[in-house]
């Protein structure tokens, strides 16, 4: 290259070579596997992809140390999305990369930044592997349709099925992700499952070029991972990795880090239940998923007062992978958004935006209308989280409130949903006499559990009696900058409370019970608001 007349001219060798060296430094830096591995430095034993190995006692609660629980790490709004190329505004910022031509851009770029989906001869081809020779050292080679992996694993049902199993979710990638299984059914990764890492460099299948990683590394049509202490979560990193794959390869990038990770868990955090597979799952319980993690986490982040606003998790950098607490903010923020009502049909459409500077600005753009109740809710999820959370039942229904005629009202609460409009504004400073009535059941098993509004004072949830009727008055115009009405406010109101609001508001009404068990609730009660 030559500088003349003020101008970087490009030679076609020097071309050539600079597109070959942002290929490599692109892959090496931008690659799936360094974002998600965890420092050297971490201690040995430690699982794969920020796993955490639960301990099958109950989980005593994580005292609060800086901050409240109520309260989140709100972001500082930035300029622009980091991801987002400069705004008419603002100076552009130019990289090597921009001194290249559109046509010579193809290939050289990962296409979660912008590119076109780099063409097949830009892309590493698997290892050549002798097949005998790795046999005689003890590497087995597991094959199916889509999937062949090398691993020196001793035989197990579980571990011999592993290709089997990616076979059985590329219909389930496909249909998600909007593409042809039919067309793609060449499709086809190699991977390396390692117990002995040494063997694995000694042969050749464990190459010098990959960056020090402790659990899974994705690359073009390979990836590699370490044996991990549990069925499950060896084949919730086959499943993690394979997500990768799909999209770089199919898609032709990821989109930025919090959605590349988010989805790469979504579809790893799985259910097996005799041939049936399901991924993009949540959890009933701790037992089904050993070594994953990711409740205890955002738990235990809450709990310090580290709860994160959905902004903030779509500001992740790519180095914000090398910890373990991201891939749960990533994975709560994909099933969320996934899941959710207001969010789910705009969300899957994201599928299509991979490419593009303006995922995040885009994704927000389209979810603006509902984005103020998204994070109110979201901030419901994070401090309510538990394993078989019922995102559907704990959708807060939203109604306007209307001053309260002379002489009352009364409304009607169903007992098997969160949070639940009134349809009555009180106004502050004013007293109001709150009182309910009605038997509902709040639990069937091992008999059904009968309640009335005061609760049943044998069992707890957050610290009061089970069942029984909460409150909130929430603004008519919530700052989403702060923790909203119905996280920080705490009435209860039983069979009758007497209220003065600070703020003017509508009335919200709940009984309360863990959002992974409203689902076994049946009934309503009666609510009668007059003011005094």
């Amino acid at each position: 290259m030559l500088e003349t007349g003020g101008q970087l001219k490009i030679f076609p060798v020097g071309r050539l070579l600079l597109a070959a060296l942002l290929t490599s430094a692109i892959v090496w830096i931008l690659g799936c596997g360094g974002i998600e591995n965890e420092p050297p430095t971490a201690p040995a034993g430690s699982v794969s992809s920020g796993a955490v190995e639960e301990p099958a006692v109950l989980e005593e609660p994580v005292r609060q140390e800086s901050r409240p629980q109520t309260e989140f790490a709100l972001p500082k709004r930035p300029a622009r999305e980091p991801t987002d190329p400069p705004g008419e505004d603002e100076p552009e910022r130019r990289s090597l990369a921009d001194l290249l031509t559109k046509d010579e851009l193809r290939g050289t770029a990962d296409p979660g930044f912008g590119a076109e989906p780099m063409r097949p001869e830009f892309l590493r081809q698997p290892l050549k592997i002798d097949d005998q020779a790795v046999a005689r050292e003890g590497v087995r080679k597991l094959q199916s349709k889509h999937l062949t992996l090398y691993t020196d694993i001793p035989s197990s049902p579980r571990v011999d099925e592993l290709p089997a199993v990616f076979d059985r979710i590329f219909p389930q990638w496909c249909d998600y992700f909007d593409l042809d299984a039919a067309k793609h059914e060449d499709f086809h990764l190699t991977g390396y499952a390692i117990r002995d890492r040494q063997l694995f460099r000694r042969l050749g299948m464990l190459p010098e070029d990959l960056p020090p990683f402790l659990h899974g590394y994705s690359r073009d049509y390979e990836f590699w991972l370490y044996d991990q202490p549990s069925d499950y979560y060896r084949r919730h990193l086959v499943l993690h990795e394979g997500t990768h794959g799909i999209m770089y390869l199919l898609l032709g990038g990821y989109g930025p880090p919090w959605y590349m990770e988010g989805m790469a868990e979504l579809f790893g955090t799985h259910l097996r239940e005799d041939d049936k597979l399901t991924p993009r799952y949540f959890p009933q319980t701790k037992e089904e998923v050993p070594h994953w993690g990711r409740v205890k986490i955002i738990k235990d982040e809450y709990a310090a007062g580290r709860g994160m606003m959905l902004e903030r998790i779509m500001q992740y950098a790519r180095e914000a992978h090398l910890n373990k607490e991201p891939y749960a903010w990533c994975w709560a923020a994909a099933k969320f958004l996934d899941e959710h009502p207001l969010s789910r049909e705009e969300f899957r459409r994201c599928r299509s935006r991979v490419r593009s500077f303006h995922f995040n600005k885009h994704l927000r753009r389209e979810l603006a209308d509902v984005w103020p109740q998204l994070s109110e809710q979201w901030q419901l999820f994070v401090e309510n989280m538990e394993y078989g959370y019922d995102i559907q039942r704990e959708v807060v229904q939203y109604k306007p409130g209307e001053s309260l005629p002379v002489g009352g009202t009364t409304v009607t609460v169903a007992v098997d949903r969160g949070w639940q409009s009134s349809g009555i504004r009180l106004e502050a400073g004013t007293r109001y006499e709150i009182t309910a009535t009605g038997r509902y059941q709040v639990a069937a098993q091992p008999q059904i559990w009968w309640c009335e509004p005061n609760g049943v004072t044998i069992r707890y949830w957050k610290g009061k009696p089970l069942g029984v009727l909460r409150g909130a008055v929430r603004s008519d115009k919530p700052d989403i900058n702060k923790p909203s009405e119905l996280v920080s406010q705490n009435l209860v109101i039983g069979l009758r409370q007497i209220v003065t609001p600070a703020q003017s508001g509508t009335l919200y009404l709940r009984v309360n019970d863990s959002p992974a068990e409203l689902a076994d609730n049946a009934g309503q009660l009666s609510v009668h608001v007059v003011a005094q």
